[in-house]
C-alpha cells in the first residue's frame, strides 16, 4: 500500500509542478510499483543478488524515483532542460523516459542490487539487451551454468531479469517470440525471466481487437509453454499474490513466466493527448473512476508527507544539483571514456607463446574422434603451419588472438548463426566426436586459470540476439563479445539493435561495449542478399569529421582488413584498452582460403601492431618511390585483385595503399604514405562496390579536406540493390573496374 500511494503523490506533484509534460504516468496502473516491490523483495529472500529491469515508458519515471532511488532533482533538471551527466563527460543525454539507474535495496536485512537498463522508444528492443545482461552478471557471479565444482549453483541462483511489457508491443513485436526463443537454450537461458505486462487495453489509440488476431495479449508466451497469470491492476491483494507466485515458480523451475497486469490509461498516450478522440466510450468509464476516487489524505501515511516534502527540497535544488555519472563504476573502475586523440597499443605477443596456443587450439583428447576431413585440413595443416610460423591463415590469427586473451583472464563469447563451425566452414572452434556427438572446445584447456571460452550457435534470428549480446558487452568490460552474421548482408535485421544502442549507446547513456560485429563482405558474383554489409551505412553513422582529425572517442570503430594479423591485432586491440568501443569488421569470405591472404608469427610478435594503413608490400615487381606516378588507394579484398592485376600489366609505375581502418580516419597515417611518392600526381580510390555504396562517400571528402588531394573514382557505378545477379554482368564490372584503375 506505502509503495501505492507513494506512486500516486509523485503523478500528483509532477502534474502540480510541470502541467505540460509528457511524463508516460503510471497512473491507472499503479498496481506496477506494487509488484517491484514485492518481486525485489521475494529476490532478496530468495538471495539472489541482482536484477535487471527493463521496462519501457509508462511508469518508468514512478519507478526510478520511487523505488530505485533515482535523484528526484536530476530528474527535475531533465525536465527543465538540463543535462542528466555531469558537464565533464562526452554525452547527448536521451528523453526523459529512457533514463536509467542502479541502486542497491534493502529488504529484511538483505541487500539485492538492481539495474534497471536504459531504453529506447523502440519498443521491446531492450527485452533482449536486459536478458543478455542478466547472463554476462551470471558469468561474473559464476552462477550455474559457469559455476565450477568450488561454487556450485542452479542456474538463475544469482541474478534475475525482470521484463517488463506494454500490451500491445507484447503482441506486435516480432523481438518477442524471438527473445522466448532463446529462453532455454544453454548458451542464452538466465534461468527463467519475471515477465509483466502493463495491459492498459489500448495500443496508443488502437483497441485490443486491431491490436493482435490472439485472444490475449500474452499469448505469444506461450510458444515456450510459459505459464501466464491475469490479474486485476486494481487488487493490491492479488497483484501480491501474482508477485509471490510469480517468484516461486521462477525459482523452482527456473523457466519464463508472465503477469498479465490488466489495468488502464488515465490519460491518453501521453498527458497532453485526448483519449476521448478515439475511444470515448472507454474513457467516460476511466473518468467515472476517477470522480468516485477519493484524494489523498496527508493525515493517512507519514511516509506520504515525508515524500512530497523531499520532492519540494529536490525541486528546489534541481536548478543547482551537480548529477553523477552512473558509468566507470564496480566492474568498470579504472577505465575512461575514450580521448579525442588516437593511441597505439602494443598487441604482439611472443611467438612461442602463440605457438603454444596454435598447437593447444586442435589439441582434442586421445579418444576423441575428430572428422577426418577436418583432421586433414584443419587440425593437421595448422599444426604445420604454426611449426613453420608462416603461412597463417584467418582461422589461425583468430584462435590466436581468443587463446592470448583467455590466458590474460579474458571472457570470450562469439554468438550467431553457425559461428562453431563457422559460415564458410573455417573456424572449427568446436569439434564433434564422430562417434558420440560430443562437443569440445580446444581452447578452453589452454590453463587451469583461463578466461571462459563461450561458443553460441544461435537460433535464426539477428534482432535478439545482437541485441543479447549487445546486453552482455556492456555489463563488464572483461568480457569480449561477438556477433557473427551468417553473411555481412543479414546484420539489417538486428537495425534497430544498431541504430539505438551500438551506434549511440555510449553518447546517449555513457554505457560502454566493445561488442565486435564481424560482418562477412565482398562482391563475388552472389548476387544482392550475399554480397555488402553495406559498410556506407556504418560509416554514416559515425560522428567522424570530414573537416577535422579523428580521435579515439568515436563512436564506432569501422575496420576492412587484408591479413590475418591485421585482424589478431583489433582483437587483441580491443580488450587491451582501457576503454571500450564497438567494432564493426567487414570481415572475409574469399580471403579465408586465399594463398596470399596469409601471415607469419613475425607479424604477431612483440612490438608489431595494428597498422591503419599499409604500405605497398606485396609487389611481384620491384616499386621504385621516385617512379611512380599513379596511386591507388583501396580497403578490403579488392586489394588482393588489384594487385595481381598490376603483376599481369607488370606497372611499376603504380602503388596500392590499403585503408585498414575507415573510421577513425586514419590521416596522419595517409600523409605520411603519400609523402613517400613524390612524382605521384594521379590519385584514384578503387573499390568493387558501386559508387552509392561500400566507402567512396565517406573517404572522398576527407582526402580532400584533411589529406588535401583530390580523388578520381574507379568502381561499379551507382545501383539501387547491392549488386547484381546476372553472371556475366558481374564480370563486365569487374572488367570495367580495373580499366578505370590502369588505363
Amino acid at each position: 500500500m506505502n509503495s501505492h500511494l507513494v506512486n500516486i503523490a509523485f503523478d500528483q506533484f509532477l502534474q502540480a509542478k510541470f502541467p505540460t509534460l509528457k511524463r508516460y504516468s503510471g497512473e491507472g496502473a499503479e498496481g506496477m510499483m506494487a509488484f517491484f516491490d514485492l518481486a525485489f523483495k521475494h529476490s532478496a529472500q530468495l538471495n539472489i543478488d541482482n536484477v535487471v529491469v527493463c521496462m519501457p515508458h509508462r511508469g518508468r519515471n514512478n519507478l526510478l524515483v520511487c523505488l530505485l532511488n533515482y535523484p528526484a532533482a536530476t530528474m527535475f533538471r531533465k525536465i527543465k532542460g538540463k543535462r542528466e551527466f555531469p558537464n565533464d563527460v562526452k554525452s547527448t543525454g536521451d528523453v526523459l523516459s529512457h533514463l536509467y539507474t542502479t541502486t542497491d535495496l534493502i529488504y529484511d536485512g538483505k541487500n539485492v542490487h538492481v539495474s534497471l537498463i536504459p531504453n529506447p522508444s523502440h519498443l521491446e528492443a531492450n527485452n533482449p539487451v536486459a536478458v543478455g545482461k542478466t547472463r554476462a552478471c551470471q558469468l561474473s557471479l559464476k552462477d550455474g551454468h559457469y559455476a565450477n565444482a568450488e561454487n556450485a549453483s542452479r542456474h538463475g541462483d544469482k541474478a534475475l531479469c525482470i521484463q517488463v511489457h506494454g500490451d500491445a508491443s507484447f503482441a506486435g513485436q516480432g523481438i518477442i517470440p524471438e527473445t522466448f526463443q532463446l529462453s532455454n537454450l544453454p548458451n542464452y537461458s538466465v534461468g527463467g525471466s519475471i515477465h509483466l505486462v502493463t495491459n492498459n487495453q489500448i495500443g496508443y489509440t488502437t483497441p485490443q481487437h486491431l491490436a493482435r488476431s490472439s485472444r490475449y495479449c500474452t499469448d505469444f508466451a506461450k510458444v515456450v509453454n510459459c505459464p501466464i497469470i491475469h490479474v486485476n491492476g486494481q487488487c493490491p491483494a492479488e497483484i501480491a499474490q501474482a508477485a509471490q507466485l510469480a517468484s516461486e515458480y521462477r525459482d523452482l523451475f527456473r523457466k519464463d513466466i508472465v503477469v498479465d497486469l490488466v489495468c488502464f490509461r488515465k490519460h491518453g498516450h501521453n498527458e497532453l493527448d485526448d483519449p476521448t478522440f478515439t475511444q470515448p466510450s472507454m474513457y467516460k468509464k476511466v473518468q467515472e473512476h476517477y470522480k468516485q476516487e477519493s484524494p489523498l489524505d496527508e493525515g493517512l501515511n507519514e511516509r506520504i508527507r515525508l515524500f512530497r516534502n523531499t520532492l519540494e527540497e529536490q525541486f528546489s535544488i534541481a536548478d543547482k544539483y551537480q548529477p553523477k555519472a552512473p558509468h566507470l563504476e564496480r566492474q568498470w573502475s579504472g577505465f575512461i571514456q575514450a580521448k579525442s586523440v588516437r593511441t597505439q597499443w602494443n598487441t604482439g605477443l611472443s611467438e612461442n607463446l602463440l605457438k603454444y596456443i596454435g598447437a593447444k587450439s586442435v589439441d582434442v583428447p586421445e579418444d576423441f574422434h575428430v572428422h577426418s576431413t577436418i583432421a586433414r585440413s584443419h587440425v593437421q595443416k595448422r599444426q604445420q603451419r604454426i611449426e613453420a610460423g608462416n603461412g597463417l591463415d584467418w582461422s589461425t590469427a583468430e584462435a590466436l588472438a581468443f587463446g592470448s586473451l583467455l590466458l590474460q583472464g579474458f571472457n570470450i563469447r562469439i554468438s550467431g548463426q553457425d559461428v562453431g563451425r563457422g559460415t564458410f566452414s573455417q573456424r572449427h572452434g568446436m569439434l564433434v566426436n564422430q562417434k558420440t556427438d560430443d562437443v569440445y572446445i580446444p581452447l578452453n584447456a589452454l590453463d587451469a586459470k583461463q578466461g571462459f571460452f563461450e561458443i553460441c550457435n544461435s537460433i535464426l534470428s539477428e534482432e535478439a540476439v545482437l541485441g543479447f549480446d549487445y546486453g552482455f558487452s556492456i555489463h563488464d568490460p572483461k568480457n569480449l563479445v561477438i556477433w557473427e552474421a551468417q553473411f555481412g548482408d543479414f546484420f539489417n535485421g538486428a537495425q534497430i539493435i544498431i541504430d539505438t544502442y551500438v551506434s549511440g549507446g555510449e553518447l546517449k547513456f555513457l554505457t560502454q561495449s566493445g561488442i565486435v560485429m564481424l560482418l562477412p563482405h565482398g562482391m563475388d558474383g552472389a548476387g544482392p542478399e550475399h554480397s555488402s554489409c553495406h559498410l556506407e551505412r556504418f560509416l554514416q553513422m559515425t560522428d567522424s569529421k570530414e573537416n577535422g582529425i579523428d580521435g579515439d572517442d568515436i563512436n564506432m570503430q569501422i575496420v576492412n582488413p587484408t591479413t590475418p594479423a591485421q585482424y589478431f591485432h583489433l582483437l587483441r586491440r580491443q580488450m587491451i584498452r582501457n576503454f571500450r568501443k564497438p567494432l564493426i569488421v567487414a570481415g572475409p569470405k574469399i580471403l579465408l582460403r586465399h594463398p596470399d591472404c596469409v601471415s607469419t608469427l613475425t607479424d604477431m610478435a612483440d612490438g608489431t601492431n595494428f597498422l591503419p594503413v599499409f604500405s605497398d608490400t606485396m609487389s611481384k615487381t620491384k616499386l621504385n618511390p621516385e617512379k611512380i606516378k599513379r596511386l591507388l588507394f583501396t580497403s578490403g579484398k579488392h586489394y588482393y585483385t588489384l594487385n595481381e592485376e598490376r603483376d599481369k600489366r607488370k606497372r611499376d609505375d603504380i602503388a596500392i595503399i590499403r585503408l585498414e581502418e575507415l573510421c577513425p580516419f586514419p590521416a596522419d597515417e595517409l600523409r605520411q604514405e603519400i609523402k613517400k611518392y613524390k612524382n605521384a600526381k594521379d590519385f584514384i580510390w578503387c573499390q568493387e562496390e558501386h559508387r552509392n555504396q561500400g566507402a567512396w562517400v565517406f573517404i572522398r571528402p576527407r582526402f580532400e579536406n584533411i589529406v588535401g588531394i583530390h580523388l578520381n573514382y574507379a568502381g561499379r557505378e551507382v545501383l539501387g540493390t547491392p549488386a547484381v545477379a546476372i553472371g556475366e554482368v558481374h564480370q563486365q564490372e569487374c572488367a570495367q573496374i580495373l580499366k578505370l584503375a590502369f588505363d
